[in-house]
């Protein structure tokens, strides 16, 4: 192999599959990444592999001779992020699996292994075929992954759960404390039969849960490809795969029944507060400062009467703030309390000028939408308030 890449495509794909590189790997040549280099397109690829999650990446170079080997990531990595900037050549003369990495500073060689343990990328032929638009794609991870649990104990709420339907693609994330879901429109090049339509019963064509992981690598992938490609989501049974410009990612998907989140949607609602996000997140973020991990808790004083929002943080021993706004309230006045780390979370992702609260008695669920712009839903449970 021989080729010639400047040194800042190297560098930025090879970080990128490295994300896909086990810290604690079960096999020797997992540790590494497979570079191949294709002398008919003039391209070189890297692919990063864990057994679970596979991230490969391709670039324009110049190809003097094609081949491939694996090289150890974090070593590889290390060298080239240090390099000068401009081109480098790398090569194995010897047809062995040592690479000989040249720069305008200097000469390093690097022994890595052959191609042929390296695992392959899972392929998913049939199965559904979904193209989405990148900013509809981005929407849905960032309105939902904060509320994925990080509680590997509870499997599949350590995912997103996709619901394909006819027209849209719903995102949802729960960890039992609060729920996210966030419907966008797709795209699909797949012509459904009568027998997959979706029936009264059931409006979804296709339900998966992806990791976490792999969708938060999705997510910095396609906000930095910054490309108006659709993203095309192959699905089937135990595997996903999303494939967009040069780039491609593979994950495994999370078994186990997702829970029926739709139940948990109160249809009714006897108070309405709306909000101007901005203000409402600053106030919060202002008087967190007096919560801590023993006491988190924030608490929201509705007035009717007066229009009026009050947020209070009382901590023992350490001092209390307040906390006030207008608002648009209809219904009766209430105290109400939150987790503040919740809220925060929520206010942050909505994408409005305003939110609407929309809620019921003291401890029942409270739903939080943006008024305008994606179409989400934030559910949190409210904490209860000590007599």
């Amino acid at each position: 192999m021989k080729l010639i890449c400047t040194q800042s495509d190297l560098n930025s794909n090879l970080s990128l599959v490295s994300r896909a590189v086990p810290s604690r790997p079960t096999h020797p040549v997992l540790a590494n990444v497979l570079l191949v280099a294709d002398e008919k397109t003039q391209r070189v690829s890297l692919t990063g592999f864990d057994l679970s999650l596979g991230i490969r990446t391709s670039f324009a170079a110049q190809v003097d001779e094609g081949g491939s080997f694996t090289l150890p990531a974090k070593l590889l990595n290390d060298i080239i992020s240090r390099l000068p900037d401009g081109e480098i050549s790398l090569d194995d003369d010897a047809g062995e699996a040592i690479a000989t990495v040249t720069s305008s500073s200097g000469k390093y060689t690097v022994r890595g292994m052959g191609p042929e343990e390296f695992p392959e990328l899972p392929e998913i032929e049939g199965g559904e075929l979904i193209n989405l638009p990148p900013e509809a794609l981005i929407a849905g991870l960032k309105g939902t992954l904060f509320a994925t649990s990080p509680d590997e104990t509870k499997q599949v709420l350590t995912g997103v759960h996709l619901k394909v339907q006819q027209d849209s693609l719903e995102f949802a994330a729960t960890d039992g404390h609060r729920l996210a879901v966030v419907e966008t429109a797709k795209v699909s090049d797949r012509e459904y039969d009568e027998a997959s339509l979706p029936t009264q019963e059931s409006s979804a064509i296709f339900e998966i849960t992806v990791p976490a992981k792999a969708l938060r690598e999705i997510e910095k992938m396609v906000a930095a490809g910054q490309s108006s490609e659709p993203v095309a989501l192959h699905l089937d049974q135990g595997q996903i795969v999303f494939e967009w410009a040069d780039q491609r990612l593979t994950t495994r998907t999370l078994e186990g029944q997702y829970p029926n989140y739709r139940q948990l949607l109160p249809r009714s609602f006897e108070r309405l507060i709306t909000l101007e996000r901005r203000s409402l997140l600053a106030a919060v973020e202002r008087i967190a400062v007096l919560a801590d991990q023993k006491n988190n808790i924030l608490k929201c004083s509705i007035d009717a009467e007066n229009q009026k929002v009050t947020l209070s943080v009382d901590a023992k021993d350490v001092g209390s703030g307040t906390e006030s706004m207008t608002a648009q309230i209809s219904g009766e006045s209430i105290d109400i309390a939150f987790n503040v780390k919740y809220l925060i979370d929520i206010l942050k992702t909505a994408p409005s000028p305003e939110i609407q609260m929309q809620l019921n008695e003291a401890t029942a669920p409270v739903i939080i939408r943006p008024l305008g712009g994606v179409n989400a839903t934030f559910l949190v449970m409210p904490v209860q308030l000590r007599a």
